[in-house]
Parts: structure tokens; C-alpha cells; sequence
């Protein structure tokens, strides 16, 4: 049995999230103790598995500021990550020993945990460089970013095992921090599929198929397409609505009005931009004169999204080079096509005309395919079909928890291992 604590700066509902619970729960399946340690967790605003009982939760540091005058987001996140790796290091130390500490997205915590009482070895997940997240530029912004780029290069090459998400987002990682000598293990992502066959039992025991709270905006004859992706600018979910628009100009006025597209996204209110964005989708939702076609559902639950996923006839994803993307996972796990861009992670689970769609960035090309799909029930089935068993045979997660398992594992070392670390 290994000891590992999950280091994670807020486990609220997005992929990264949902990554690192998967992975939790991936190795206590394989009989280790896991637990973590967070600045921030809200009961309501979260994977069941964090709230239920499933992993001991502790909360560190949510005192701290999340911002200063505004601005100042990524420099208060570092604070707020290093003020729970030295609690990790001298206070958790105390009462009890962590053989593995599993922490990303912040990679300025491993030089601190590295001192901790009892050395713990440290095994970084690098989703996507932080210094690349940032989408505003200019000469303040670049000044004020150089140290926290410096560092996060600095810290991540001190970890003793790195891993990413895809192959794209190691060739991102090679080509951004060139100073570094390291090549990581890909391990993708996958999705708990016990959890999901468990509940998709459930739907098939149902005679209402859309049985979520979207009342009559969503009639039983609906042809559903869904997109679920967190309500972020970035995430590009005005796509999804131009290409609904020209879908309506595409087909008969009585098929139209069959159509539905449900965007259900996360949505904090402690997040200006989820507040900002969601408005901002509702705006160009009634300029596009599609009031009726659209639903915005924020922050779904687990079992509220799998009704979705259920329902639906066709998911779309609409984010431009992510880095690895669950959601067309769950997707395919679901029977369902996939409508996605063809750029970064996508590109690496969907299959072109197989499992569903890879689009350029334009609703002629994205809508054109909405547009088939919806025509083309035959090809439909055989693409959901197609990516279902894709799920099985290349993203279990058996496999998952099978490769994690064993990295964990060689983490460890031998008596005589350690006391050369030592």
C-alpha cells in the first residue's frame, strides 16, 4: 500500500478536477490510501466522490486572497498553493506519513515538498503549460508573468516523475520548457465507467428518456445536441450556436424545430468570467433568434450530465486545441458521435468519419456535420457504436488505473534506493 495525497488548488467541476478524482479513485481501487489537500471546496460545487465520504478532504488556506485589486489571479493561486505545500510538509508530516504526493496544475508547491519532513517523492500532472493559459498579452502582463513563467519551469523539473495528458501536449511541453531534459509518460485520461454503466442501468428502467430539469423547452421528440464544456470564452461555445443557426437555414422549417441544443457548462458565481460569458451566450442566443432551440443548464450534476449524455443524440465540442478533452470521452462512452475541431487533444480520441467529426473553426464545416448527423440516423448509430467500443479497447479505465498504479509503485524505492536518496 502507498500513501498518496492529492495536492490540488481548488476541486471544484472542470476536467482537471475530474482527472485527479478519477485518478483517486483508480488507486484506492488498487488499495492505497488516499486523501486530499485543497484551498478550496465547496460541497455544492463539486465531484460527488469529494463530498460524500469517498476520500478524506481537507481544506488549507482559503483565507488567502484569490486576487488583488482586480488582477493578480495567478500570483495569489501560487500563494495559496504554497501556503498548503508547507502545511503538507511540517503539519500533515506530524500526524501522519505521505509516501507520493500527486499535485498539478501548480508546480511552485514541489521545491517546498521536497523539504518536507519526511521526503515524499512527488509526481507532477502537467495538463497544459500555465504560462499558456493566459489569452491577454502586452508588456505589463509579459513583466509581471517572467518570474512566475521562470519558476514554473524551474519547479516542474524538480518533481521526480512528470506526466501529461496527450501527445499534443507533450510536444507543447518540449517546445515551452526547452531547458528542461525530462521527457514525460503520456497517461490520458480516462472515465469512470462503473460509475456510468451504473447509471445508464438506471435510464434504461425509465420510460422518459429526457429526464432532466429542462422543462417543456425540450420536447420528447426533440433531436438533441449537447454541449457540455465549462461556460468559459475559450471553450468557443458561440460555435455551437452560429452552426445551429445555419442548421436552420439548412433544413426544412418543421425538422428545425425538432432541434435542440443544450449547452450545459460549469458555472461558479466566484468566477466573473462564468457570470460574464453565460450572459454573453444568452445575448447572442436571442440575436441569433434561437430563444427556443437553446438551453443553458449551469453546472450540472454527475447523474444530471449522464441524462444529458443519455438523451442526446450528438455531442459537439467546440474548444480550439484542448489540451486533451474527457467530454468526447463520455461522449463516446455514451454511444454518441462526436462533433469536434480538428486541433490538439480531439484528434487524438475521435476518429474522422468513425467516431464522429473533426471540423475546422467555422459553422460552415461544424454545421455541416450537425447537419448529416441529423439527416443520417444509420450513420449516427454506427458512429455512436464505433466510439463506444473505441472507449473500451483504448481509454478503459482499467487501463488507466493499471498504468497509474504501476507508476506509483516505482515511485517507491527499495531500502537501498532510499538510502542513497537519502
Amino acid at each position: 500500500m502507498v500513501r498518496v495525497l492529492f495536492l490540488h488548488p481548488d476541486l471544484g467541476i472542470g476536467g482537471a478536477e475530474r482527472l485527479v478524482v478519477d485518478a483517486a479513485l483508480a488507486l484506492k481501487e488498487r488499495g492505497h490510501h488516499v486523501s486530499f489537500l485543497t484551498n478550496h471546496h465547496d460541497s455544492t460545487h463539486c465531484f460527488k466522490e469529494t463530498a460524500d465520504g469517498s476520500f478524506p478532504v481537507e481544506v488549507v488556506g482559503d483565507w488567502l486572497p484569490r486576487k488583488l485589486f482586480g488582477r493578480f489571479y495567478a500570483f495569489c493561486a501560487y500563494l495559496r498553493m504554497l501556503y498548503a505545500a508547507f502545511y503538507a510538509s511540517w503539519f500533515m508530516a506530524g500526524r501522519e506519513q505521505v509516501d507520493v504526493v500527486f499535485c498539478d496544475l501548480i508546480s511552485v508547491c514541489i521545491p517546498v515538498l521536497r523539504m518536507a519532513r519526511h521526503r515524499p517523492r512527488v509526481l507532477f500532472y502537467c495538463h497544459f503549460p500555465d504560462q499558456l493559459l493566459s489569452t491577454r498579452e502586452g508588456t505589463l502582463k509579459r513583466i509581471y508573468r517572467a518570474p512566475l513563467n521562470w519558476l514554473e519551469e524551474r519547479t516542474i523539473g524538480m518533481a521526480d516523475k512528470v506526466l501529461v495528458n496527450s501527445k499534443f501536449t507533450l510536444r507543447v511541453f518540449q517546445d515551452t520548457f526547452r531547458r528542461l531534459s525530462i521527457v514525460p509518460d503520456v497517461l490520458y485520461p480516462s472515465i469512470h465507467t462503473q460509475y456510468f454503466d451504473q447509471i445508464e442501468h438506471k435510464l434504461e428502467q425509465r420510460s422518459s428518456v429526457v429526464d432532466v430539469p429542462l422543462h417543456a423547452r425540450v420536447p420528447r421528440n426533440s433531436f438533441i445536441y449537447l454541449d457540455i464544456n465549462r461556460f468559459e470564452r475559450k471553450k468557443n461555445h458561440a460555435l455551437a450556436l452560429h452552426s445551429l443557426r445555419l442548421l436552420g437555414n439548412m433544413l426544412p422549417s418543421l425538422d428545425f424545430k425538432r432541434c435542440r441544443l443544450i449547452i450545459a457548462g460549469g458555472y461558479d458565481t466566484r468566477c466573473l468570467e462564468n457570470v460574464e460569458h453565460y450572459a454573453e451566450l444568452e445575448q447572442l442566443t436571442a440575436e441569433l433568434g434561437l430563444q427556443d432551440h437553446v438551453v443553458l443548464l449551469r453546472s450540472p450534476t454527475d447523474e444530471e450530465k449522464c441524462r444529458l449524455l443519455y438523451a442526446a443524440h450528438c455531442l459537439l465540442y467546440t474548444p480550439e486545441n484542448e489540451h486533451f478533452g474527457i467530454v468526447p470521452l463520455e461522449g463516446m462512452y455514451f454511444s454518441k458521435p462526436v462533433i469536434a475541431l480538428n486541433s490538439g487533444g480531439p484528434t487524438e480520441t475521435i476518429v474522422h468519419t468513425s467516431t464522429g467529426f473533426l471540423c475546422e473553426q467555422n459553422e460552415k464545416s461544424f454545421g455541416g456535420a450537425m447537419y448529416q448527423l441529423f439527416r443520417d440516423e444509420a450513420l449516427r448509430l454506427k458512429m455512436g457504436d464505433l466510439g463506444h467500443k473505441r472507449v473500451q479497447q483504448k481509454f478503459s479505465f482499467e487501463a488507466f488505473a493499471n498504468k497509474l498504479n504501476e507508476i506509483v509503485k516505482e515511485m517507491i524505492p527499495t531500502s537501498a534506493q532510499q538510502k542513497k536518496f537519502d
